[in-house]
């Protein structure tokens, strides 16, 4: 076996029997390696090729013997710490392990594997809820200085959250006239002073601290349990959250709860809003018998985020305290405090709606939560049917098939909200600011179950003077399909199946075809809240739909989602202009992908350009059927 734990084939094998650096390292070689590892157990490229010939072996058996050695003294060294760290007059060594009863084994909000991730199941104890991440953590040293600094934190900052939830004057005020809260900075100041604080003094500098307070359908165990999960995290959030992981796990239980610290990537609505970066330590406690704190607040130990760039957003404490309050449902109340350092200006469309806390801020976190709650309660529903009138076989042959659908469609839309970035995954310098909002990208395609080829990805968002509610039932209605999808290729559509995700009938996934097309489906799912709108949707060939509806493998299934986002224009109704058709503005963002293989693949720059060039074209057709469709031509 390699080091690696893959069984090498034969003419591998033979190489390293003959060769003078084989795997099983010698007393010599452990010794050059364990006095290099007690002066510097992180190496980098240079070191690692120089202690390689010191050595004689090669530069990767020395990274795995490193990696091993690290792996093997981190758990001595978390026990040692957290044994150590003295007890503390604060809620974060009360009594606060929840009882036996407390604590309840939610199914996965998506069951299908994320190999990706390197997804392991939670182990839950009678005493705490024990979380040892099942994401693949990135095995970063934490000197035991850097561990006790991080404990600290935690006990400041949840006390500090405990504080925001409970208090109300005069720390939070009304900030707007439709009674959003908001933190009172001097009254905040004097309340929790602070020196270490990292305040950014420019003009681009914007600290956003908004509150809200809903009733969630989940209790306070399950989302306990899928806050502390990344996997299931990103799942809970998916136009949201686009990326998390588990850096380090602190205290997975010793204290009644759990500590670790996380990396997580924001980005919502278009290409035109900037992403959030923020590493920060997670925190969850049961406060009493019915309620439990997530706290949030940012650590970065590196001083860079993961591009290397400083980070320029910076998480105060902040997250949610959940109220059990029977019947399966959770009272919430979720506080965002974050300070934002924007690189670029704000695109002008997005202004209103940026700095008026709501494009991050708690009430999009906490809709979005109702919102998938019920998604995930109407799914259960659907997999699980009590009503005598589902007549689940009339379409889906088995209960696995409508699972099978539901999983897809979920991979479908964390997808499509994945792409709106369009600054992570290019592999060429094509991506370019055309007309107004527009962004064009070309990518290799990974995806191991497609063609090989290139990814062109375009989109662009406009401000339009209509409701976002009225821009969606146009989206919606399959009569007017035909007007701006192009895989319809002109034609009507017909609606083949349908399963709902909430009780709006507009929340439901659907399965449609175009007429003149029988070996092309499309895949749909479609979501309406207060904050705004979302239409995602695929191609799938009828070979590959039969078999998500009769039970077959759905990770085998490629999927190429497109869309289109719809949001308020985030304006009051004093600031907009006299005409009746501004009081309901809103933003569309319309994204499509198109992939590119066989002969066609854009090698060459110029190829690249042309590629560009051409779905610049098709974008800007779109947009213009869009606007005479709905009557906004002159716009």
């Amino acid at each position: 076996m390699t080091d690696s734990g893959e069984e090498p084939n034969d003419e591998s094998s033979n190489s390293q029997r003959g060769s003078k650096r084989h795997n099983r390292q010698s007393m010599e070689q452990i010794q050059i390696l364990e006095a290099f590892f007690e002066n510097c157990p992180l190496l980098n490229a240079s070191q690692q090729n120089q202690l390689a010939r010191e050595a004689e072996l090669e530069p990767k058996q020395v990274r795995m013997w490193f990696q091993n050695k690290r792996t093997q003294i981190k758990c001595e060294r978390v026990s040692k710490h957290i044994s150590s760290v003295p007890e503390r007059p604060s809620v974060m060594v009360s009594n606060l392990a929840p009882s036996k009863s407390n604590l309840v084994y939610p199914p996965s909000f998506g069951q299908e594997n994320n190999t990706n991730n390197n997804v392991q199941a939670h182990s839950i104890n009678t005493n705490n809820i024990s979380i040892m991440s099942p994401s693949r953590q990135e095995h970063y040293e934490l000197h035991d200085r850097q561990k006790t600094k991080m404990f600290e934190i935690v006990v400041a900052s949840m006390n500090e959250m405990v504080e925001l939830w409970k208090r109300n004057d005069p720390i939070w005020i009304d900030s707007s006239s439709e009674g959003r809260c908001s933190i009172h900075r001097e009254s905040y100041e004097r309340t929790f002073p602070n020196p270490n604080r990292p305040y950014y003094q420019s003009s681009a500098n914007r600290i956003e601290s908004p509150k809200d307070c809903e009733v969630v359908s989940m209790t306070a165990s399950e989302l306990i349990h899928n806050f502390l999960d990344p996997v299931k995290w990103m799942e809970l959030f998916p136009t949201i959250v686009t990326k998390a992981r588990t850096v380090e796990v602190l205290d997975s239980g010793t204290w009644g709860g759990s500590i670790q610290l996380m990396y997580e990537k924001l980005h919502i609505l278009s290409p035109l809003v900037e992403a959030r970066d923020f590493f920060f330590i997670r925190s969850c406690r049961q406060f009493d018998p019915t309620t439990w704190i997530m706290m949030d607040v940012s650590y970065d130990p590196f001083n860079e985020i993961q591009s290397g760039v400083h980070s320029y957003s910076w998480k105060f404490p902040s997250g949610c305290a959940i109220q059990d309050i029977g019947n399966g449902q959770s009272k919430v109340t979720w506080v965002e405090h974050v300070q934002v350092y924007e690189k670029k200006q704000v695109h002008r469309i997005f202004r209103d709606l940026l700095c008026d806390r709501q494009t991050y801020g708690a009430k999009r976190w906490i809709v979005t939560l109702q919102r998938m709650s019920e998604r995930y309660n109407f799914a259960m529903g659907a997999i699980c049917p009590t009503r005598h009138d589902f007549n689940v076989a009339r379409v889906f042959n088995y209960l696995e098939g409508l699972k099978n659908t539901i999983q897809i469609s979920q991979r479908m839309v964390k997808n499509f909200f994945e792409i709106l970035s369009m600054t992570d995954n290019l592999d060429f310098p094509t991506s370019s600011r055309l007309n107004r909002g527009d962004r064009i990208s070309i990518r290799i395609n990974e995806e191991i179950i497609q063609p090989k080829g290139f990814i062109a990805t375009a989109a662009t968002s406009l401000w339009l003077p209509l409701s976002f509610q009225d821009v969606f039932n146009f989206f919606k209605d399959d009569k007017t399909r035909s007007q701006w999808d192009i895989l319809t290729g002109g034609n009507n559509v017909i609606e083949l199946a349908r399963v709902l995700t909430g009780t709006l009938p507009e929340n439901s996934i659907t399965i449609i075809q175009p007429c003149m097309q029988k070996e092309m489906l499309v895949l749909q799912e479609t979501s309406i809240d207060s904050m705004g709108a979302f239409l995602v949707y695929a191609p799938i060939d009828l070979r590959a739909i039969t078999s998500i509806v009769n039970g077959g493998d759905v990770k085998r299934v490629p999927i190429l989602p497109s869309g289109i986002t719809i949001s308020p224009d985030g304006r009051l109704s004093s600031d907009r202009d006299s005409t009746a058709n501004a009081e309901n503005g809103s933003i569309l963002t319309v994204t499509f992908q198109i992939l590119i293989s066989g002969h066609n693949n854009p090698t060459s720059q110029k190829q690249q350009m042309e590629v560009v060039a051409s779905v610049h074209y098709l974008l800007s057709s779109i947009i213009l059927k869009i606007k005479a469709a709905l009557g906004c031509s002159d716009l």
